[in-house]
C-alpha cells in the first residue's frame, strides 16, 4: 500500500465534534515528552485534532511535565495508568519501548511507535493480542511542521488504524504509507536526509566565504536557496531533473558548477549515503 496524507482533517470541526461528544476523555496518550513527542503534540493541537485536556503526556521528568502543562494545557503523568486511555503514541528511545509496551499491554487498543529500529513483530509480542500496531519513521523537520514520515501497519492494524496514524503524523508534515521493510529506505532518504542537506549547506556557506562573501551573507543566501529550491520541488514533484535543467544554461555558470560536482562524483556519493543509511537501519532493526 502506498498512500500520502497531507493533513489531519479536511474539516477541523470533525475533531471538535469528537471533543464535545466525549468530554474529559483521554483521546491520545503520548508516552515521551521529548522533541518528537512534543512536536507531534503541538501539531495535533494546532490542527484542532482534539481539545488539549484529551491528550495526556507521560513523561518521567517533573520539569518537562510542568512545561508541557503550562505551554499546551495538556494533562501529564509520571507513568501510564488505566486513565491514560487506549490509543498511544510511543515516542521514547528504542531501549525503552519494550518496557512501555509491557506497561500498556492491558489497555492499549492502538499504538503508533516512532522509535527507530523497533520492529512491529517485537512490539506485537510485547502488547496484547488485540492491539493494533503502526510503526513510523518521522524526521526532524517535524519540529517545524515540515516533516516527512513513513508508516507501516502491523498484522493486526486495519486501514482505519493506518489512517489514524496518518492523521497524527500528518499534523507535522506529509506521511507515506509503505510496507515495513521499506521503512529502512525511508530512513535512508528522509530520516537521515536532513543531515545530508545540512552538510551541503555547510559546504555552500564555506565556499561563499572563501569567495569573499561575509559569513552572515553566505548563511542567508545558502539557507534561502535551499528553502526556495525545496519549495519548487514540492510544487513540482517528480520533476527534479527538469528543474535542474531549467536553471542550467549551456556554457553558463550553473553548467560549470554542475560539471565540478559530477567530476567529484557527488551524485554517486549521495546514492552511497542513502544506501549506507538504509543498510545501517536494517542492521539496527535486526539487533
Amino acid at each position: 500500500m502506498h498512500r500520502q496524507f497531507f493533513g489531519v482533517f479536511a474539516d477541523p470541526s470533525a475533531a471538535s465534534l469528537y471533543a464535545m461528544s466525549v468530554p474529559g476523555a483521554v483521546r491520545l496518550c503520548v508516552v515521551g515528552g521529548g522533541n518528537m513527542g512534543e512536536a507531534i503534540l503541538g501539531g495535533l493541537l494546532d490542527k484542532n485534532w482534539c481539545a488539549a485536556p484529551q491528550i495526556q503526556v507521560v513523561e518521567p521528568r517533573a520539569d518537562a511535565r510542568r512545561r508541557l502543562e503550562e505551554t499546551y494545557g495538556v494533562s501529564t503523568a509520571e507513568a501510564t495508568t488505566p486513565s491514560s486511555g487506549s490509543d498511544f503514541l510511543v515516542a521514547v528511545k528504542p531501549q525503552y519501548v519494550a518496557s512501555v509496551c509491557n506497561d500498556i499491554s492491558a489497555q492499549a487498543t492502538r499504538v503508533l511507535s516512532v522509535a527507530a529500529g523497533v520492529t512491529i513483530t517485537s512490539m506485537e509480542s510485547w502488547l496484547g493480542p488485540s492491539t493494533a500496531v503502526v510503526r513510523a519513521m518521522p524526521n526532524t523537520p517535524a519540529l517545524v511542521g515540515l516533516g516527512a514520515s513513513g508508516i507501516a501497519g502491523g498484522t493486526r492494524a486495519t486501514p482505519i488504524d493506518v489512517e489514524w496514524a496518518g492523521e497524527i503524523l500528518g499534523s507535522v508534515g506529509i506521511v507515506e504509507a509503505v510496507l515495513e521493510w521499506q521503512l529502512d529506505a525511508v530512513t535512508g532518504v528522509s530520516g537521515s536526509g536532513p543531515a545530508y542537506i545540512f552538510l551541503i549547506a555547510e559546504a555552500m556557506i564555506e565556499a561563499g566565504v572563501l569567495q569573499g562573501l561575509p559569513r552572515a551573507t553566505a548563511v542567508a543566501l545558502a539557507s534561502q536557496t535551499i528553502r526556495g529550491a525545496g519549495e519548487m520541488l514540492v510544487r513540482n514533484p517528480d520533476q527534479a531533473a527538469t528543474l535542474r535543467a531549467n536553471v542550467t544554461s549551456p556554457g553558463g555558470t550553473t553548467a560549470a558548477g554542475l560539471r565540478a560536482l559530477e567530476d567529484r562524483a557527488v551524485r554517486a556519493a549521495i546514492l552511497d549515503a542513502v544506501s549506507a543509511a538504509t543498510k545501517r537501519a536494517t542492521e539496527l532493526g535486526a539487533s
